[in-house]
């Protein structure tokens, strides 16, 4: 049980507060599509938490197995209109990578990654636990990735329109994530992902899902 306790122990890194960006989101999406998506979400979601269990729990293993610290962990990101709350996520960095760094947007070949933290994030399948997320409605199957909020309010600074991505529901996957991976620019997400805000639909999802399981079984544009 012990070693089973150690498999599924969560890692947690401490919130932050007191951010300019929420004033700066502006109005919330709304409309008739969003109640759809919730429905589209729960039926998904249920199907692919009950589906991926098997998968995450050889990865929390082999996670566990080669290299030091929890294999899942909760990090503050922030979702809806500003609203912050914990992802849960594989772990795919070293213990601890960020101790002297503070928090660093990913780059392609990372040395933080670890050797099967890479292979998961090529196949997205360290992203698999959000299922969870989905559930409980923090978060959406398809919607602009989530943040924490030090890079959200650094990058707001920067770009005046990345706060906009917080209009809707964040997701697991999206559509900066299928046309750019995990090098793009924060200026080239905010665009793509405020597109998707803009044209978001049912069908506008299942592509992007189709596009996420493309990548998951082939790495192909997974960067």
């Amino acid at each position: 049980m012990k070693q089973v306790d150690e498999i599924v122990k969560v890692g947690h890194v401490q919130p932050q507060m007191d951010y300019r960006f929420p004033a700066m989101i502006g109005k919330p999406v709304t409309g008739w599509k969003l109640f759809v998506k919730r429905i589209f979400d729960l039926t998904v979601g249920l199907i692919g938490t009950v589906l991926s269990a098997p998968i995450v729990l050889v990865f929390a293993i082999l996670v566990k197995l080669t290299s030091k610290g929890p294999a899942f962990y909760k990090q503050e990101r922030v979702g809806l209109m500003g609203k912050s709350f914990n992802v849960i996520k594989l772990r795919s960095m070293y213990q601890d990578a960020e101790a002297r760094t503070g928090a660093v947007w990913a780059q392609k070949n990372d040395p933080r990654i670890t050797p099967i933290g890479r292979f998961m994030r090529k196949t997205r399948v360290d992203e698999l636990p959000q299922f969870w997320n989905v559930l409980k409605g923090d978060m959406s199957l398809v919607g602009p990735r989530p943040e924490r909020p030090v890079l959200t309010e650094e990058f707001s600074r920067q770009f005046p329109d990345f706060p906009r991505r917080l209009r809707i529901i964040p997701g697991i996957t999206g559509y900066a994530q299928i046309n750019g991976g995990y090098d793009i620019t924060p200026d080239e997400k905010c665009k793509l992902d405020n597109y998707y805000i803009e044209h978001f639909s049912v069908w506008f999802d299942i592509k992007m899902l189709l596009g996420t399981v493309k990548i998951v079984f082939t790495g192909d544009g997974a960067r």
